[in-house]
């Protein structure tokens, strides 16, 4: 299972070339309905070795970036066919201004960022018609253990907003719209309002999935809830989270004072009325939970947290969500760090950036 979203993105700077040989078999010999096969060949795929990605391995950080090697494609197709989405992903051709927005978000990152992904981050990828804005996956070492992750981000649908536009676009998907109510996302300064902004931020919550990797940060999204192992331990996780294995789920240990959460759906149809913006976001203010989003899973959690920390925190930038009824300001929620709720989850992201 791949970590996929409706909306994300980023990379560039230069093509990078994968090992000889790496590129996979035809799909032929799979049926387009025959999910056993295709998942059989989709999870035997060069894509998801190491192999594959030596030679961007190989590179610096800042270089593993460019238009998807075809050897990727391939495998992006058959995911798409496996989960159902009719889009075929080609490699992207990419212009010079938006390698350019790209470039700039990559360079705006902290170093304490870039240091934390060496080994482990076989680089960020274009391709057009992937069926979602970004998905990540992670690759195998040579005894078939995770062992680090790549990301790949639609360059179509990524040219299209700026900061604050995307993120009150993403904020306002939980709930359906309804007269005199308005959701206000701004997680950029005027100027720094633009495609750089929602790229670098987008970037962020991408690379926080890849930083879970082998960090026991929370359990692999690879794994059902049941097949999680019982002793296993995950600090972050456990801050907010339990498994309930009975049904075969993740909990939030909030449930119970927040049970809107169950319906907080991002991207895919909202569940949550109008009016009820402003009662969820009350709710969130008394978990752990920096942003609604977060709420959502464990790995969005850890993910969300990430990218909320190190935008407010360490690049200083602005986070508010702002509701309004009949134009009247009725709610206002900003990032918790600094606050004691989330003083623990801030704790363990530092620890990983120092």
């Amino acid at each position: 299972m791949a970590w996929r979203q409706a909306f994300v993105f980023i990379v560039s700077l230069a093509s990078v070339a994968v090992a000889d040989g790496a590129r996979a078999e035809p799909l032929a010999g799979c049926a387009a309905t025959d999910k056993p096969c295709l998942m059989k060949a989709m999870k035997a795929h060069p894509a998801k070795t190491r192999a594959f990605w030596q030679g961007a391995l190989a590179k610096p950080v800042a270089e593993r970036v460019g238009p998807a090697p075809e050897g990727l494609a391939e495998f992006l197709r058959l995911d798409n066919l496996v989960n159902g989405f009719p889009e075929k992903p080609r490699p992207s051709r990419l212009s010079p201004d938006f390698l350019a927005d790209v470039r700039g978000a990559i360079a705006d990152l902290p170093p304490a960022v870039r240091r934390a992904f060496g080994a482990s981050f076989a680089g960020v990828w274009f391709v057009d018609d992937l069926g979602g804005t970004g998905f990540t996956d992670l690759f195998l070492d040579g005894k078939g253990r995770p062992e680090g992750g790549f990301i790949v981000l639609d360059a179509a649908v990524l040219g299209k907003f700026k900061a604050n536009a995307w993120a009150t676009w993403k904020e306002n998907t939980p709930f359906k719209p309804a007269p005199g109510w308005s959701l206000e996302a701004r997680i950029e300064a005027p100027a720094g309002d633009d495609r750089r902004g929602a790229i670098r931020y987008i970037l962020l919550h991408e690379l926080g999935h890849v930083l879970s990797i082998n960090r026991d940060v929370h359990p692999s999204w690879s794994l059902a809830p049941k097949d999680v192992p019982s002793g296993a331990r995950f600090p972050f996780f456990e801050l907010s989270w339990t498994i309930d294995r009975k049904e075969g789920k993740y909990a939030s240990r909030f449930d119970a004072a927040f049970p809107m959460r169950a319906s907080v759906v991002y991207y895919l149809g909202a569940k949550l009325e109008a009016a009820d913006m402003a009662p969820a976001y009350a709710a969130l203010a008394k978990t752990d939970f920096p942003t609604l989003y977060a709420a959502t899973s464990p790995g969005d959690d850890f993910a969300e947290s990430f990218v909320s920390y190190v935008h407010t925190v360490l690049m200083k930038r602005p986070w508010e969500v702002v509701i309004r009824k009949d134009g009247k300001v009725v709610a206002t929620h900003r990032p918790c760090w600094g606050e004691a709720r989330c003083a623990a989850k801030e704790r363990i992201l530092a620890s990983l950036l120092r």
